[in-house]
């Protein structure tokens, strides 16, 4: 007998989430946020599913289950590995400004200049979602089963409920009186006192579930040409500030294929987004400088280990505020900032033993070194990420995003809006160093979303990697890929080690953890950290002898399930 949503979720809690992890080997495994999402993407690959079948899957369940940080009106990025064709792909579906939209965000119709935390939470903050789109391109290339087949359990979930999942609560506790705010919101996770409903209560979204029943049938179209159309666009359009989003906006959006990048590091070869994902280049940065720093021998939780990690943070933090944009509208140099000679200049720039006194952009085309960057968007927060490999052995390393936790805090057919204007630079720059980032009509705003597989010397994938947390995701995936192909870490470990960086814009390390112990020795090295939470939520598949490991971010509510 099938098992309820809620039930099923209780049964996974007292199993397998228990301890957030499969040791291995597997021959199919999923990692994701949320058990009912990875038990959904298991089932797919179980009927005989492709990896690219279960991604589709497993975001629609998010969608209703961790509605906090992504669902189907968000943007993505997504790696593909093609076990037959021996072949990496990438696709990115990133919320785009509309048609109409200028850099000037943060103004009223009439001029006036409205408050950037009211902006961020308001129609006018809402990209042209591109996560449907681009699902429905990678599915057209690699899936097997039937479309609607694979929104079959994000159906009967929010039909038939699920409980409240302790980090939605948490969340929702957060900005409790913000969130009320919004009928929609209000009426789905809030209870008739006022408060967000107790951890374990069931949660239904009728509405949610009539947008997919849509969905399942019509396809993805339904969101972009049809009746679901009118329902994003009326929510953007609601005061107080409202979006510049229109019906052709939607009709047009285009997802996109585009090649990953990779570079080598640690023996492998290191493959991420493309620009805009500005978390890609980042992400390889940091990994190609510690392995020429030779982090391979120092101790795992060592200050000198956590300065090099800090250090290498810094640096890769300025190129990406500095030199990162849409490619379609910029001139972004990927190939330059991770090639080996680039790589090796700014390692040398750090100093084993003192941290530098500032951490300035570099100059990968050999001209005007050291450009002011562009100013850090709001920090992005409200993100999952999807680990997953077939018995084919495809792999797919899929980030998904509503951006700002419930992102623009207003729903459109009982799913989340996204805020992804927030993620356009804030400040567009001086004339003589103009941000990349600007926001402009029908460009993209970069993302630190860093979906990475790694390809081992075989040349075949040995890591599926990625996570949700803003500008900390690059730290933690970074830091993971360092943990297991430096220090020999098993994915649970890599997983929950303390978290470390400076991706956010000032040196962190995550309270309650060893890294906290470390803050007296860093700052006699010049560091100035700060002990805080650091939440993110990584999900890592490692491959192993006889098939694959693999582990959730103990921080969230996910776990990797496969057999």
């Amino acid at each position: 007998m099938r098992l309820r949503p809620a039930l099923l979720l209780a049964a996974l809690l007292t199993t397998a989430a228990s301890a957030g992890a499969v040791e291995g080997p597997a021959r199919q495994m999923v990692a994701a946020a949320h058990p009912l999402a990875a038990r959904a993407g298991l089932d797919i690959l179980r009927a005989g599913g492709s990896a690219a079948d279960a991604a589709v899957a497993v975001q629609a369940v998010l969608s209703v289950v961790e509605p906090n940080a992504t669902g189907l009106l968000g943007g993505a990025l997504l790696l593909h590995w093609d076990a037959a064709a021996r072949r990496l792909a990438g696709y990115e579906g990133i919320a785009s400004a509309p048609a109409a939209a200028t850099s000037r965000l943060v103004e009223a119709a009439d001029g006036t200049r409205v408050g950037a935390a009211t902006v961020a939470r308001s129609g006018r903050a809402v990209g042209v979602p591109g996560t449907l789109r681009m699902l429905a391109l990678v599915h057209a290339d690699h899936g097997r089963l039937p479309w609607r087949d694979l929104l079959a359990p994000a159906i009967r979930a929010a039909e038939e409920g699920f409980p409240m999942p302790p980090t939605l609560h948490r969340v929702i506790g957060a900005r409790a009186s913000e969130l009320a705010r919004d009928p929609d919101i209000r009426a789905l996770y809030f209870g008739p006192d006022g408060k967000p409903l107790p951890v374990g209560t069931p949660i239904r979204n009728p509405a949610q579930a009539a947008a997919l029943r849509l969905l399942a049938q019509a396809g993805s179209e339904a969101l972009y040409r049809g009746p679901l159309a009118g329902a994003v666009l009326e929510a953007t359009g609601r005061e107080p500030v409202s979006g510049w989003m229109t019906a052709e906006d939607l009709a047009t959006y285009e997802a996109k294929r585009r090649d990953p990048v990779c570079s080598a590091a640690f023996g492998r070869q290191v493959c991420s987004a493309s620009p805009p994902s500005s978390g890609g280049v980042a992400l390889q940065q940091q990994v190609g400088m510690l392995d020429r720093l030779g982090i391979a021998r120092l101790a795992p939780d060592s200050a000198e280990a956590a300065h090099l990690i800090l250090e290498a943070s810094r640096l890769a933090t300025a190129d990406r505020r500095r030199w990162m944009g849409d490619p379609d509208r910029v001139p972004v140099p990927t190939a330059p900032l991770v090639s080996p000679t680039y790589l090796e200049a700014r390692a040398r720039l750090i100093d084993p033993a003192r941290a530098m006194a500032e951490a300035s952009a570099g100059n990968p085309l050999e001209r005007h070194g050291g450009l002011p960057a562009a100013s850090d968007p709001l920090a992005l927060a409200g993100t999952s990420h999807v680990a997953i490999v077939d018995a084919a052995g495809d792999a797919v390393s899929f980030t998904t995003t509503n951006n700002l936790n419930f992102g623009a805090e207003r729903l459109a057919a009982g799913i989340t809006l996204n805020n992804g204007l927030t993620n356009f630079a804030a400040n567009p720059g001086p004339a003589e160093s103009p941000a990349f980032n600007a926001m402009a009509g029908g460009k993209r705003p970069v993302t630190t979303m860093a979906p990475t597989i790694v390809l081992g010397a075989d040349g075949m994938p040995e890591l599926v990697v990625g996570a949700g947390g803003g500008a900390r995701i690059v730290d933690s995936v970074a830091v993971a890929v360092v943990e297991v192909l430096a220090w020999g870490a098993d994915t649970r470990r890599a997983t929950g080690r303390p978290r470390i960086g400076a991706q956010n814009g000032e040196e962190e390390l995550e309270a309650n953890t060893p890294a906290a112990a470390l803050a007296e020795p860093l700052r006699a090295m010049g560091h100035a950290p700060r002990v805080g939470e650091m939440n993110t939520g990584l999900q890592l598949i490692r491959r192993v002898p006889g098939g694959w490991e693999g582990a959730a971010d103990p921080r969230r509510d996910g776990v990797a399930l496969g057999d």
